[in-house]
């Protein structure tokens, strides 16, 4: 077992690893070389260079837009032919595969057999716990689970969290180097599947699909209801603090008071639907309607460009009240 890396360290980090060459990991990717690194790279498909680089060519322009950093060049990212090669003198790495179980056992084994002791290895799995993960790997220590957001370089959010092998110099380590890259970390105190925020909007997505499924309301509706609504909230406040102000001087506590029995009340449905024909043609059939014939490259670009807008009044708002 090795020693924990420092702080200073973080410094020292010039190349990451990227394991996984589709959409997140060529997001995280993308990510990495924004913030200057290098990045090696290595995916078993036969087209994964060229998906790869599409996908970094397509986050460049939102990338140079909110600033890259010294040295940041699409020219750093290099796709190796072998696991090995590319965690060679890699500083992190950063596991992206299918979400299968038994294909991520299998790959962190082999990753922890190539790479150096005192390397984190996260896994972006956006719902295995790492204690199921890294049954495989001869030393379990230093994997942890570093789940981000799609796409990972435009949303801050990682969620950092080790398995029960893990050691937490290897949690805080991952938390810190995340950090060290602009990340906003969460660094869990435990397990829990789906960790935090998938949980979150899984409860929404459920109930979404129930009001397709009953016809009560459509796709657009409920997107709309989203984004012109409490989705305007969300970027300044979360949920939590959203209802603390909804108590008015009383805060949450008067807010609990008071609409406490409406909790009760059958609003929401948080067993899964049957995801039946008939509903997935529905969700299917609105996002086509609602994209009204805007490709899925004009729908990114749209979205990046809304992003980073509301990042920036979000900022300066918050700059504002800062001073």
């Amino acid at each position: 077992m090795a020693d924990a890396p420092t702080d200073t360290d973080l410094t020292g980090i010039t190349t990451v690893a990227c394991i996984g060459a589709g959409v997140i990991g060529g997001g995280w990717a993308a990510h990495f070389l924004a913030r200057g690194y290098r990045v090696r790279a290595w995916d078993p498909a036969p087209d994964a260079e060229a998906k790869l680089r599409r996908v970094v060519a397509g986050a460049w322009p939102a990338l140079t837009e909110l600033g890259l950093a010294e040295g940041a060049s699409q020219d750093n990212l290099t796709v190796l032919p072998t696991l090995a090669g590319a965690v060679d003198g890699a500083g992190f790495v950063q596991e992206s595969a299918p979400e299968d179980l038994d294909l991520k056992r299998t790959l962190l084994a082999d990753i922890d057999a190539v790479t150096p002791p005192d390397v984190v290895i996260a896994s972006s799995t956006s719902g295995f716990p790492m204690t199921d993960m890294a049954t495989s790997a001869a030393d379990p220590t230093r994997l942890v689970v570093g789940h981000p957001f799609n796409p990972p370089y435009l949303i801050p959010l990682v969620e950092v969290v080790g398995g029960e092998k893990s050691e937490r110099w290897a949690v805080e380590h991952a938390s810190a180097f995340y950090r060290h890259v602009g990340k906003s970390v969460i660094t869990m105190d435990q397990e829990l599947p789906g960790f935090i925020a998938n949980r979150l909007q899984e409860a929404l997505w459920r109930e979404a699909l129930h009001m397709v499924a009953e016809g009560e309301a459509t796709v657009e509706q409920i997107d709309t209801a989203i984004t012109d609504g409490p989705g305007l909230r969300w970027p300044v406040h979360g949920p939590c603090l959203t209802f603390h102000l909804a108590g008015g001087e009383g805060g949450m506590a008067h807010m609990l008071d008071h609409f406490g029995p409406s909790l009760e009340a059958p609003w929401t449905r948080l067993t899964a639907p049957e995801l039946t024909t008939q509903l997935r043609d529905d969700m299917v059939d609105g996002c086509e309607s609602e994209a009204d014939g805007r490709s899925i490259a004009e729908l990114v670009a749209e979205r990046d460009r809304a992003v980073i807008a509301v990042q920036r009044a979000v900022a300066e708002s918050r700059g504002r009240t800062d001073g």
